[in-house]
């Protein structure tokens, strides 16, 4: 297992990253931001948007897992550096309580960065609320010729 190594790449480098790599991501205007990117973690934010809503005027599951796919991908660009191919092998979410009419935050953390594989969890939170309302565990492939 690789622990942490200084970080590579800071959140605004992440999110120019994306834009270029990722640029349908913000398709009908920026809702997904890079707060913070630390050793080993990252914090990404997604802005509560009529775009992002279910019935009943909560966000949607499948947005809870972009944030929380993207939020792991921003963890490992932050220890690897720029690898556009770094993919998602697992994701699984546990939807725990219905989110509030607010951001969404996603605080990510790796649990283990190998050469070839990181895994790592990510909890989501309504922006001011501490209690979590999703948590995910996934796991991302990492080219070889990076």
């Amino acid at each position: 297992m690789t622990t942490a190594q200084p970080i590579r790449m800071s959140a605004a480098q992440i999110e120019a990253f994306l834009d270029e790599v990722f640029p349908q991501l913000h398709h009908g205007g920026r809702t997904y931001f890079v707060e913070e990117v630390g050793p080993m973690t990252a914090r990404m934010r997604c802005d509560y948007h009529e775009r992002h809503l279910r019935p009943g005027g909560t966000i949607s599951g499948p947005t809870m897992m972009a944030l929380a796919d993207l939020a792991l991908y921003a963890a490992i660009l932050g220890q690897i550096g720029p690898v556009a191919l770094a993919v998602t092998t697992s994701l699984n979410v546990n939807f725990l309580r219905k989110p509030g009419q607010a951001a969404l935050i996603g605080q990510a953390r790796l649990l283990k960065l190998g050469k070839r594989l990181a895994v790592g969890e990510v909890s989501l939170y309504s922006q001011g609320d501490p209690e979590m309302v999703c948590h995910a565990t996934g796991t991302y492939s990492i080219p070889a010729d990076r």
